[in-house]
């Protein structure tokens, strides 16, 4: 009996120890996962796929067959997969810069969680499959796209980012083409309405990044990023290019061109958009503060959800 005892107390233990073991090991393997997913920039990734979205939706506005929703989610399904590996590839390569930053010091890659050829292999990894699931569920011009976008990203953006302000110009070209993607998924080409919203999301991303670049300026310095001028001209280089795309974009967001028969709603509601979205820029421009760059940051991010959510309204419900 006092045999049957301990053996039962040596097992318990045992089957304990065996769990303990467990437990850090499942610890370390979702912890890994979170990095993977972190690695992807989640919260870029809704940008992309919402923009996305809306280039499929308007893309085929005028077609009277049922709506596609499988079409439209492979779409945005490929073009999340290539943005999450171009997203991973460019942290691989900027780790070590990154490392330098308060704001990105806690990544993956740069705090070290990861092992850079992990991040390498899964950015690979999902580049390559977005775009070949592109070319095979979608077609090959809405992965061809897709391609050019990651390859301009990675090759020219990403590098440029070191060395002069014009990469903000590089980075908007790349950034604007989800829109074309969707719009290539819906039809297999791109007409003048594709083109429309690509110049709105090209315009859009300048007061966007302005913002950005103004709030974590200390940081891009120290980093040796030269995402602005220097300081006798970096004012008015954050005026010109917050202003002057905002002008821009008030009159291109309401062009017949992007929503055919104009709806009241859209009309006024995309104009209303557009004049907060210069008040808050113009704030910025006279009282340079981080508190102003942070207010034109979400500004920017509402605007854009508001303008394409009525872009796709105006063409499903007609006013």
């Amino acid at each position: 009996m006092h045999i049957d005892r301990q053996s039962t107390l040596i097992e318990t233990s045992y089957r304990a120890s065996l769990q303990g073991a467990k437990f850090p090991v499942a610890m370390r393997f979702y912890s890994i996962l979170f990095d993977l997913w972190t690695l992807t920039k989640p919260e870029v990734n809704f940008m992309i796929a919402m923009a996305t979205f809306t280039g499929f939706c308007l893309g085929r506005a005028d077609q009277t067959h049922p709506f596609p929703l499988s079409l439209a989610l492979r779409t945005i399904i490929g073009t999340v997969f290539i943005a999450s590996g171009a997203g991973t590839l460019n942290q691989y390569v900027e780790r070590q810069f990154d490392a330098q930053m308060r704001r990105t010091a806690r990544r993956p890659l740069a705090a070290g969680r990861l092992n850079p050829s992990v991040g390498f292999v899964f950015g690979i990894t999902m580049a390559v499959i977005g775009g070949a699931y592109l070319a095979v569920a979608v077609n090959l011009l809405a992965s061809a796209l897709a391609g050019i976008t990651m390859l301009s990203y990675l090759l020219i953006y990403t590098p440029l980012k070191r060395k002069s302000p014009v990469c903000t110009l590089i980075g908007a070209l790349s950034g604007a083409m989800p829109p074309l993607i969707g719009w290539a998924g819906a039809t297999g080409s791109l007409s003048s309405g594709a083109w429309v919203l690509y110049a709105i999301l090209f315009l859009w991303q300048f007061p966007h990044f302005m913002a950005i670049a103004w709030l974590y300026r200390d940081d891009y310095e120290r980093a040796g990023y030269c995402v602005l001028p220097p300081p006798d001209r970096r004012d008015a280089y954050v005026n010109w290019m917050t202003i002057v795309p905002l002008i821009a974009l008030i009159p291109l967001s309401i062009v017949p061109s992007l929503s055919g028969n104009i709806g009241t709603v859209y009309k006024f509601g995309s104009l209303l958009a557009g004049v907060v979205f210069l008040y808050y820029g113009c704030v910025l421009a006279l009282h340079k503060a981080n508190l102003h760059a942070r207010r034109l940051l979400l500004t920017s991010v509402v605007y854009l959800s508001v303008l394409f959510s009525l872009a796709i309204a105006n063409q499903y419900i007609k006013s």
